[in-house]
């Protein structure tokens, strides 16, 4: 009863923050030729059309992605929702790992992708996300690739520019975790 009650309420608090939600703006192909431009500045060894690639992918795959697992609110009511039941995927791990696995299917010869992490803290929860870098390159010097933050429009920096997360190793970040250095 109890979770039936708290299901009804996160609904309710779901309808009346959804409805004020912006609106998705438009991408167009300037956003992702902007994209494509910053994945070919990684580096002289990437191949433009890779870069190009990957730039389209990343944008409609977020797209695609959206309508799949009927995002229509905020990232936070999302999560809610998916939480108590009322749709099956879109937290921020799902929003990475299909990016990655399915930017790892064009087997890119001049970028690789990573499955970035942000700890928690005291303030915020864990974050997962896409990167995509210029081969073999640290995933410092790559490009965050999140959908998950505006709900399936892409958002996209260069890691380093990124402050709003304190991006690392996913698996690093797991070990952290499961020893209990990071008490979270």
């Amino acid at each position: 009863m109890t979770r039936l009650v708290f299901a009804l309420w996160a609904t309710l608090a779901a309808l009346l923050v959804g409805a004020c939600a912006p609106s998705q703006p438009f991408v167009g192909q300037t956003e992702v030729d902007a994209l494509a431009e910053a994945i070919s500045d990684l580096g002289p060894q990437v191949d433009p059309a890779e870069a190009q690639r990957a730039a389209s992918i990343a944008y409609a795959y977020s797209k695609q992605l959206k309508k799949d697992w009927n995002v229509t609110d905020s990232a936070i009511i999302h999560n809610a929702k998916v939480i108590n039941g009322f749709r099956e995927k879109g937290l921020c791990n799902d929003w990475a790992q299909a990016m990655t696995q399915r930017l790892q299917q064009e087997n890119f010869r001049t970028l690789d992708l990573h499955w970035v992490t942000s700890p928690p803290t005291a303030f915020r929860i864990i974050h997962h996300s896409a990167l995509i870098s210029a081969k073999e390159d640290s995933m410092y010097d790559g490009i965050i690739l999140d959908p998950w933050r505006n709900s399936g429009a892409l958002f996209w920096a260069p890691v380093r520019e990124d402050t709003r997360y304190n991006w690392r190793p996913r698996m690093d970040v797991r070990a952290e975790l499961i020893s209990g250095e990071n008490p979270y």
